[in-house]
């Protein structure tokens, strides 16, 4: 079960959270990215191979992906279904739960997209893709079909957007501009507004909180309360944060060394 915000928050003032001695990676690096799901798993990307963990950080399958050309973003919105995208080579695909290709590598540019340079999950196996040159989000089907179009978003809000992540969560779409804050859409592409929480180098939502890092620091926003905490991340791991990730009471965090799992609350 999931912990409430709150009592997440009240793990990080108990004794436990902080330990002066480096711990140890369960997943050993080095690693060049890696995102987990709502259930804990893990997925690693190391070269042309992505690798896939469960919560405690057992290895459980990987595969290469050298056809697919240089992964430049992974995203598990669907457990055990990820979605890559390569920038460089403008293609997309969707995983199944042995990293196996499921159905056919899509081709962005071949397909009348060809300045996509964001890409994430949508529901109802849609897609959401950053366009650069057209300054606008696109949210499209499992074909590629237009489902929504925010237009020119330098015409909507008034600024020149530089995109560095983005998410759907809860019919909402959260698109990190580390200049101008969390820019949020619904899935007709409507502006809802911005939070503003600048410098962020990576970002995630779980329910009505934002766990971000910003400047080496792992935070977390309460969308409610608006108010910003700290997250439980053992000091011995604040100056090695490269990315940070939390889920179901554990905080992943990557490292040189590779990922360190802590449990919250030092359990």
């Amino acid at each position: 079960m999931r912990l409430p915000l709150p009592i997440l928050l009240l793990f990080a003032l108990l004794p436990g959270t902080s330990a002066t001695a480096q711990p140890k990676p369960a997943i050993p690096g080095p690693v060049d990215a890696f995102t987990t799901d709502e259930v804990g798993n893990i997925y690693v990307l190391r070269g042309d191979v992505l690798e896939l963990y469960n919560a405690q950080g057992a290895s459980w399958l990987r595969n290469s992906v050298k056809t697919f050309g240089r992964i430049s973003s992974i995203d598990a919105f669907y457990s055990l279904k990820p979605m890559i995208f390569s920038q460089e080579q403008g293609q997309l695909a969707v995983l199944d739960n042995t990293l196996s290709l499921q159905g056919s590598v899509l081709n962005l540019p071949r397909s009348g997209y060809p300045q996509v340079v964001l890409a994430c999950a949508s529901v109802q196996n849609g897609f959401w893709f950053f366009d650069q040159q057209e300054l606008g989000l696109i949210r499209v089907d499992a074909q590629l079909r237009k489902l929504a179009d925010t237009g020119r978003l330098d015409q909507l809000l008034g600024i020149t957007p530089a995109p560095a992540g983005m998410q759907e969560s809860d019919s909402r779409l959260y698109v990190n501009d580390p200049k101008n804050g969390i820019v949020v859409f619904d899935l007709f592409g409507t502006y809802v507004k911005t939070i503003p929480l600048m410098g962020i180098a990576s970002f995630e939502v779980r329910g009505e909180a934002i766990y971000f890092l910003q400047e080496g620091t792992a935070q977390v926003y309460d969308m409610r309360s608006f108010a910003i905490e700290p997250l439980p991340v053992p000091d011995a791991l604040l100056k090695e944060m490269l990315d940070v990730r939390i889920e179901r009471g554990r905080v992943y965090v990557r490292t040189a060394g590779g990922i360190v799992i802590h449990e919250v609350g030092g359990r």
